[in-house]
């Protein structure tokens, strides 16, 4: 078997998208990768990401919020934001990683009652373990 892959996940805080993707592509690539996520800042896990990770059936209660510069000295293959913002305003970041993007929708900004902002989360969660599913598929 080929050496992992070191895959790292970009988003803006590092707080809910890129924590989720985390957990789907570790979930998916197993032992084919090594899954980071950093942000362009640091805001702290998300309590709703844990938990509709959690309903999945996916712990990532344990993840960090981290910042993009403490990756600065791993060689990545594969580079993904999930957010315009972090795709645009992403520090340069030296990496001959292969790029990806895919704005994932925000579910920390859904403004409703408690069943809407648990539905936003719930989507999120499956766009995220959509793409994550088939980028393993295809890329690993």
């Amino acid at each position: 078997m080929s050496d992992p892959k070191n895959i790292l996940i970009l988003c803006t805080g590092n707080s809910c998208r890129s924590q989720i993707a985390e957990g789907w592509m570790r979930f998916y690539a197993k032992e084919k990768a090594n899954v980071y996520s950093a942000g362009i800042e640091t805001h702290g896990v998300n309590p709703k990401a844990i938990a509709t990770m959690k309903e999945a059936g996916i712990d990532i209660s344990n993840h960090t919020s981290n910042h993009i510069g403490e990756y600065k000295d791993i060689e990545f293959d594969f580079l993904i934001t999930v957010c315009d913002h972090a795709k645009e305003n992403c520090p340069y970041f030296p990496s001959n990683a292969k790029r990806f993007h895919h704005n994932f929708s925000d579910p920390s900004k859904k403004i409703g009652s408690e069943e809407e902002i648990k539905t936003a989360f719930t989507n999120t969660r499956e766009e995220i373990r959509e793409y994550s599913e088939t980028f393993v598929k295809n890329e690993l």
